[in-house]
């Protein structure tokens, strides 16, 4: 009487249409003659039980696919199940008090069963209702041979029966969904698991097919990791809808601080890298949000590697936000990497400049930046800093005086932009 769903009159078996429950009254004799007349026909199906479960088994197979698959792929398994259930549900006719709990243990553990096997849980639902349905026709073919005059009374006892049946399809549907949350959350835990080892280069080659499953990405595949922090809160949908273009295959992982987003890049996903193209950063497109994209790699075993260079290119990124490439910032990203040597250069190259007044200091580091930005050109640097190329040319020539440089050596050109890279990139 346990088993499975869809309505009744999805059965095409020719069962026995179930009477209309009376509206519950006062107890009478009636009641009592009922209860002798259910108790006679359930014992007798209980000495059935076997050939019962048959039944059962057959109107799965022919009404419920599913179930056909699964009766194909374990029969014994699947009569047994069956089997177990029917005989809690007939018993509980005989005993309701003394059999429901054992009932209702049967049932959950056939929802839970079914649902880490697959099962939908509709065609778990139908079978339950097969069952009552069978369960209700065998009683009422079986008063029918004993004492035909006596079918009448069943309609008396039509409302437990029934009530019973609902009761247990509830429970197994709640046992269904609870356990179908807890495949969800363990799959979740390992995919969170997975993603953390190849980004923090500690998981094992034999796990990456595993990975590959998990993620829904290839194991051999070209990747960039994309890293984002801050923004606003509540807007992370739209952080990472920000930092990865539409249609691509990326897998988020979120860190107490930092979120990585693993990207598949290449000419069969239409992409190569999930930015827009710059030679520096690029506005961010929320406020406070940072973006470093690494380069690319090859396969999920990189990633680790990858998740580097994109840390890498974070710390590029100003603190008020921005996007960064770090194909694009190569200088930057080798003055981040080493930020002790990046220092030493810039108080080796800027030192006299960075000892002046903070106004005059200012002044000539934004100019001498400026000129560099415009490849060397005092006309356009002057029009960005709008004053006169003559006074660009002066600002430099006491740029030269004070660092003892020249910038008309490649390798003192060199040096003033790395040094001026670091002070921008490495905190104070």
């Amino acid at each position: 009487m346990q088993h499975a769903v869809r309505s009744r009159a999805a059965i095409r078996t020719g069962l026995t249409p179930v009477p209309r429950p009376r509206t519950p009254g006062v107890t009478s004799l009636i009641d009592a003659d009922a209860l002798r007349v259910l108790h006679r026909a359930a014992r007798t199906l209980l000495d059935d039980l076997p050939d019962l479960t048959d039944r059962l088994v057959a109107l799965l197979e022919e009404q419920e696919p599913a179930y056909r698959a699964a009766v194909t792929k374990d029969p014994a398994a699947t009569w047994q199940e069956a089997h177990r259930s029917l005989r809690h549900s007939v018993a509980s006719l005989l005993d309701p008090r003394g059999a429901r709990d054992a009932a209702r243990r049967c049932s959950w553990r056939i929802g839970a069963a079914r649902a880490e096997q697959g099962l939908p849980l509709d065609a778990l639902l139908h079978a339950f209702r097969l069952g009552g349905s069978l369960v209700w026709q065998r009683l009422v073919e079986e008063t029918s041979r004993a004492a035909p005059e006596d079918v009448r009374l069943l309609v008396h006892v039509a409302a437990d029966v029934w009530n019973f049946v609902d009761e247990h399809c509830t429970l197994v549907a709640d046992a269904y969904r609870q356990t179908e949350w807890q495949i969800g959350r363990r799959r979740e835990n390992r995919a969170r698991l997975l993603a953390a080892g190849l980004l923090d280069g500690t998981g094992r080659i034999a796990d990456l097919p595993e990975a590959a499953r998990a993620l829904d990405l290839p194991e051999q595949g070209r990747y960039v990791v994309v890293a984002l922090t801050g923004g606003p809160p509540a807007r992370a949908d739209a952080a990472r809808a920000a930092a990865v273009p539409p249609g691509a295959r990326v897998h988020w992982h979120a860190g107490p601080e930092v979120d990585y987003g693993i990207v598949l890049v290449g000419a069969r996903e239409g992409l190569t890298e999930p930015a827009q193209p710059g030679t520096t950063a690029s506005r961010a497109p929320l406020p406070g949000l940072r973006i470093g994209i690494g380069s690319p790699v090859d396969g999920l075993a990189a990633v680790g590697e990858a998740r580097g260079l994109a840390d890498t290119a974070l710390r590029i990124c100003p603190a008020a936000g921005g996007t960064v490439r770090l194909s694009d910032q190569l200088p930057a990203a080798l003055v981040v990497s080493s930020p002790e040597l990046g220092r030493a250069l810039a108080e080796k190259v800027l030192g006299p400049l960075l000892r002046l007044e903070p106004a005059d200091r200012e002044v000539l580091l934004d100019t001498l930046t400026t000129w560099l930005e415009c490849d060397g050109s005092a006309q356009r640097a002057g029009e960005r800093l709008y004053c006169h190329r003559n006074t660009v040319l002066n600002r430099l020539r006491r740029c030269e005086q004070l660092t003892g440089r020249s910038l008309a050596r490649p390798a003192d050109v060199v040096e003033f932009s790395l040094a001026l890279t670091a002070r921008r990139v490495l905190p104070d």
